[in-house]
């Protein structure tokens, strides 16, 4: 085992490292070089952001292949287009093009894929009746307009790197409360480690709409515990530092660091979030959708 002084061991950010301050005071384990880790959060956090950059923009871009890249439309086509589209379009699909009644334009494949509104046209001109949406008797040029507007408001989402703080909560809040707090109480499993009248009572004032949606899905780090049980019987219990298949390293409640080689110890870890990592492997977007509706209603 090695011993490191809580004042000069590696892993504490304050402390200078000095090797005089490492000994090794067991023969029986395996000695090792001791030096500083990533703390485990912050590399899930890394992988966290690359994957949800990665889901943006497979999301985002429905093909490499978008056909709107090569439509540069002149300025007064997409004003013109915009003031058609506020007049036929706005009600049911906003006036963003981001959706209400109707769907959201600006990510849509159709979109993506027409070509000087050759396919948004047709779906104006026939509409979609079992989807509610009425044929419009535009001309050409008021379909070449509003096809421009389009293809500029999905260019601008798609070269947008900012999402505001105060994102309209209409766009977000699309489930049930009541099946919410359903699943909250019951297959979600969430009332074993929250309480609405505990550590989530008021949540929805705390945090904006789109803070409390990344938080459901990014919770943040939270520290591991770890129970080492040595070969004498003799168990180390603390805050896990490193762990990998060759050694593991713990912090105790009194500062000090301890080592060991994997090949003779037995490693217990309690990792607080794993439930809450198990619940985002199964979860249905439609349950996601009812639970955040249900954290939004604990003000």
């Amino acid at each position: 085992m090695w011993l490191c002084d809580p004042l000069t061991d590696p892993g504490t950010q304050t402390g200078k490292f000095s090797r005089l301050s490492v000994f090794r005071n067991d023969s029986a384990l395996r000695p090792h070089s001791v030096r500083p880790h990533l703390p485990w959060g912050l590399m899930l956090r890394h992988a966290l952001v690359g994957t949800a950059a990665a889901v943006f923009l497979a999301t985002s871009a429905p093909s490499l292949g978008f056909a709107g890249d090569a439509q540069a439309s002149p300025p007064e086509l997409i004003q013109r287009g915009s003031r058609q589209y506020g007049q036929s379009c706005a009600f049911c699909h906003g006036p963003d093009a981001t959706g209400a009644r109707g769907p959201d334009l600006v990510r849509s494949t159709l979109v993506a894929h027409d070509v000087n509104g050759n396919l948004i046209g047709d779906v104006i001109r026939s509409g979609r009746p079992d989807k509610g949406m009425p044929a419009l008797a535009l001309s050409d040029d008021q379909i070449k307009a509003i096809a421009a507007f389009l293809h500029d408001r999905a260019r601008a989402g798609l070269e947008s790197g900012d999402i505001p703080k105060n994102y309209a909560l209409s766009k977000l809040l699309t489930g049930s409360a009541e099946a919410g707090r359903s699943y909250f109480e019951g297959p979600g499993g969430c009332k074993r480690c929250h309480s609405p009248t505990g550590d989530l009572k008021g949540i929805a004032r705390k945090l904006a709409p789109l803070e409390l949606e990344a938080r459901m899905l990014y919770p943040g780090e939270a520290k591991k515990k770890a129970t080492v049980s040595l070969p004498s019987g003799e168990q180390v219990q603390g805050n896990l530092v490193h762990m990998d298949d060759f050694s593991v390293g713990i912090r105790d409640s009194s500062g000090w660091y301890h080592s060991y080689s994997r090949d003779n110890v037995r490693v217990e870890v309690d990792d607080p979030l794993e439930t809450h990592r198990a619940l985002l492997r199964r979860i249905t977007q439609k349950e996601f959708h009812d639970l955040f509706a249900y954290l939004e209603s604990l003000k």
